[in-house]
């Protein structure tokens, strides 16, 4: 059932890499990335053992057991490192995005000879050939490993892609060493370590995807309460209903348009003697923006020095901050109509 299921799910995230190239510009390193994870998945699926007997019996009095379904299994990360290393060689200061294309086609004909000659020469010589790739795509990885979503999701795929060279030198060892293959219908040798492989390097795939997401659906819950109060006085900050449009570009929507009326609500851009200089702390600064917001007509007054985002803060964290403050506070006026 493993198999089936990482199969699947390598899958899926072959497919969310094709959502995105349809939707963003299909630049060399995105359509590479979409080539290096379907070739993990197809490896992924031809391990399930009742596929590689299928694929070994083929033919009508069938082949030697791994002959064939090995072939397409080690063809399948031959094209995962060649089309990883496309994307990896544009992480490269020494190419430049005019001649990146070029240089993709040049990998990508030598993965294309590589496949050819280790199909009809030797296997173990395609597994060494793993290893070079997965070497360089490793050590690309690790030049560009910073805290950041992209970064998390580097890691992840450097992960695995060490993973699958470590894995491909022991096959190496146990093709030296003229080990026996696993009985046919059986799981490959190393099944589960393959697989963990195949997870990271689809995760790491989808990682910037998924966060993205995980943190818009976040941050929308958050600045519920906020939005829905300040679009109710002021609903001309919502411009268009589009129900259709993505996660992350509704939360950027609404984050919009709680700018927009705070900064209706302060006056249109006025400054008041009696507001005051912002106070520096961002927490107290958002707070005393939030109780303002929750009751424009208190004793407290706020103008558009107040509603501009703090330096150094995007507009999405000063938001997001004085959503929590607005959730946080307690033993409030009940909220009256604001005056415009």
């Amino acid at each position: 059932m493993t198999f089936w299921s990482t199969a699947m799910l390598v899958w899926v995230a072959a497919g969310a890499r094709v959502g995105r190239v349809l939707v963003k510009p299909a630049t060399t390193a995105r359509v590479a990335i979409v080539v290096a994870v379907a070739a993990v998945a197809l490896g992924a699926t031809v391990a399930v053992p009742g596929i590689a007997l299928a694929i070994d019996n083929l033919r009508p009095h069938g082949l030697r057991a791994g002959l064939l379904s090995d072939g397409v299994v080690l063809s399948a990360w031959l094209a995962f490192v060649t089309a990883t290393s496309v994307v990896a060689a544009a992480a490269w200061p020494v190419v430049s995005r005019r001649n990146l294309r070029q240089i993709a086609m040049v990998i990508y004909a030598t993965g294309a000879t590589a496949v050819s000659i280790a199909l009809a020469w030797s296997y173990t010589f395609g597994w060494m050939l793993v290893v070079l790739g997965a070497l360089f795509v490793v050590v690309t990885g690790l030049r560009n490993l910073d805290w950041t979503t992209l970064g998390r999701g580097i890691a992840l795929y450097t992960g695995g892609t060490a993973l699958v060279g470590v894995l491909a030198i022991l096959q190496v060892h146990r093709a030296l060493a003229d080990e026996p293959r696993a009985p046919a219908g059986q799981p490959a040798w190393g099944w589960s370590a393959w697989e963990i492989a195949a997870l990271l390097i689809a995760f790491g795939a989808v990682w910037i995807v998924v966060e993205l997401w995980v943190r818009a659906r976040v941050l929308l819950r958050q600045i519920r309460p906020l939005h829905r109060l300040l679009v109710g006085r002021f609903p001309e900050v919502v411009t268009h209903d589009q129900p259709g449009t993505s996660t992350q570009l509704r939360a950027s929507d609404q984050v919009a348009q709680i700018m927009d009326a705070l900064y209706l609500q302060s006056g249109g851009g006025v400054e008041l003697a009696a507001a005051g200089a912002p106070l520096p702390t961002i927490a107290e600064r958002a707070e005393r923006v939030a109780q303002w917001s929750r009751n424009p007509l208190g004793h407290i007054v706020i103008d558009a020095r107040w509603i501009a985002p703090p330096e150094g803060v995007s507009a999405r964290g000063w938001v997001q901050a004085i959503a929590r403050a607005y959730r946080s506070t307690t033993g409030v006026h009940a909220e009256q109509p604001a005056g415009r």
